[in-house]
């Protein structure tokens, strides 16, 4: 069992960072191509699940599907806090 007074420690591969950088950014830009809200899109996406928010132009939909959602957010909190501090 575990003890609920201990934090524990959550780490990406760093490769993985990459990766997901990249991922997001093919996405935004077939977003932004078929005139879309990326960043709407990309939310709606993370927020369900559903892959439909994001559309199969230059094969984005399989792209971020190979990604797990809790990665995407990782990137993407990451990069905006690196971007603020």
């Amino acid at each position: 069992m575990s003890r609920l007074d201990s934090t524990q420690n959550f780490k990406v591969l760093s490769e993985s960072e990459n990766r997901v950088g990249d991922i997001l950014q093919q996405v935004y830009q077939a977003m932004t191509e078929k005139g879309y809200n990326p960043v709407n899109q990309i939310v709606g996406y993370i927020m369900s699940g559903d892959p439909t928010y994001i559309t199969s132009h230059n094969n984005a939909r399989s792209l971020i599907m190979k990604v797990e959602r809790d990665e995407l957010v990782e990137e993407l909190l990451k990069v905006y806090i690196e971007a603020k501090l």
